[in-house]
């Protein structure tokens, strides 16, 4: 049972402000870092003498140990703490970006990006943690939101003032100089994060011949599973185009200059900030409607891919820019996963649950990633130089696949997640209806199912 705790901070007081202010930092530096490739790839071409397959190899290999991390990540995050996390994981990004600075190996820049990709994999789900922990109820889903979306500001940073630094002082100076960023943010997250606004902390310490069995109960819950598939079937889409297929797509397929697609990146950025906001605020209003939402935004974004897809020859400007708006709504809409996961977990096992939830997003945007990629060398075995517009669109229908699967999964899970809110917690539908969050009581031992 759980045991009275004696309350040593306000929820949702200045303490509470303090340390979110200092967690959503740290996770914008891991945005940055792990964005700071992109300006850098012609750059690293020449330093480490690769192909430009072997540079892609980067982004996917970040993207792989990201996911791989999840599970891990959230059974040490419940059982040691965001503080503790969130320090592991800027001493890891701080030596991986110091040792890629230096490096000329592309052996050794490989092992210092998964590094890199490590350390970020225990940023985001620290800091959710954290505004689970400090906050009321109603606050969390706006406050997820815009977590994610001053997260994206390391990526504004990691464009165009990390291009001109790079220019300017090279490439050791620059890298080794934005690697220093995280040793004040060590000092500040050292002395101001706590895991708790009570005098105990909230942390389980797992017995490790338990873990198997409480991962596999987290997992076992509908709730997890339902905004697990919300996060894989939104987010992919945007990621997908911001990281990797969005401008060859772009220049190669639609004809556009670099600094015209360049623009259009930045658009949607700038678009996914100002959603995150619109629909941290619909969700913490209507939380029945949740998953519905999510299902409205990736058909929407499902549309605007088929009218891109079927016009006649190159798509005019305007419709480029809708496109590039509805797709970024799937970044916000993918952080609703958390939200719904939240609903059906305790505190104490949140960790183990957003890093599931986690995992869907990018075990889809890898997959759909290699599916077009291998798409367009069956259509063009002659290489990126020689894709066309009609190359892009038979390659990016891969992306209707992925969206058929996670609507369909995100029906069946919420089928079973409201009979299981019916069956074990009755009345909390009802609130739900009211526009009333629900607080998970804790697990007990029917809650996997």
């Amino acid at each position: 049972m759980t045991t009275a705790r004696a309350q040593l901070h306000d929820i949702g007081g200045r303490r509470a402000w303090v340390i979110w202010v200092v967690a959503v930092t740290v996770y914008m530096l891991a945005v940055f870092h792990r964005s700071s490739l992109g300006v850098a790839g012609l750059i690293a071409l020449d330093r480490f003498s690769i192909t430009g397959t072997e540079l892609a190899f980067f982004t996917v290999l970040q993207l792989v140990v990201y996911a791989g991390m999840q599970v891990p990540v959230g059974v040490l995050l419940d059982r040691y703490g965001s503080r503790a996390l969130l320090i592991s994981g800027l001493v890891m990004m701080t030596l991986a970006q110091l040792a890629f600075a230096f490096t000329t190996s592309f052996g050794a820049a490989v092992v210092a990006r998964a590094l890199v990709g490590a350390g970020d994999a225990m940023v985001f789900v620290s800091v959710l943690r954290l505004v689970s922990a400090w906050f009321l109820v109603r606050q969390g889903s706006m406050l997820a939101q815009v977590t994610g979306l001053v997260g994206q500001m390391g990526a504004i940073i990691a464009a165009a003032p990390l291009s001109l630094v790079l220019h300017e002082f090279g490439w050791t100076k620059a890298f080794a100089g934005v690697s220093m960023i995280g040793v004040p943010l060590l000092v500040a997250t050292a002395c101001l994060v706590k895991d708790s606004p009570y005098e105990r902390s909230e942390v389980v310490r797992v017995k490790v011949r338990a873990l198997a069995n409480s991962v596999r109960l987290v997992w076992g819950n509908p709730g997890t599973r339902l905004g697990m598939w919300s996060h894989f079937t939104s987010q992919f889409s945007m990621t997908v185009f911001a990281l990797l297929w969005g401008y060859p797509f772009l220049v190669a397929g639609q004809g556009l200059t670099s600094r015209e697609a360049g623009v259009l990146l930045t658009v949607m950025t700038a678009w996914v900030m100002v959603s995150g906001v619109v629909l941290g605020r619909l969700v913490s209003v209507v939380p029945f409607y949740r998953s519905w939402i999510v299902v409205g935004i990736v058909l929407a974004i499902a549309t605007t891919w088929s009218v891109v897809l079927l016009w006649p020859g190159p798509a005019p400007m305007w419709l480029l820019v809708v496109l590039v708006c509805v797709t970024g709504s799937g970044g916000p809409a993918s952080m609703v996963g958390f939200d719904l996961a939240r609903s059906f977990t305790p505190a104490e096992s949140l960790g183990r649950a957003n890093g599931l939830v986690n995992i869907g997003g990018f075990v889809a945007s890898l997959a759909t990633m290699a599916a077009i990629g291998v798409i367009l060398d069956l259509l063009e075995p002659r290489g990126a130089d020689f894709y066309t517009l009609a190359d892009f669109r038979v390659a990016l229908c891969a992306q209707y696949a992925f969206w058929a699967l996670g609507v369909v999964q995100i029906l069946r899970y919420r089928r079973s997640a409201v009979a299981h809110l019916e069956r074990l917690h009755p009345g909390a539908v009802e609130a739900m209806k009211r526009g009333e969050p629900f607080v998970h009581p804790g697990f007990n031992d029917r809650e996997g199912v």
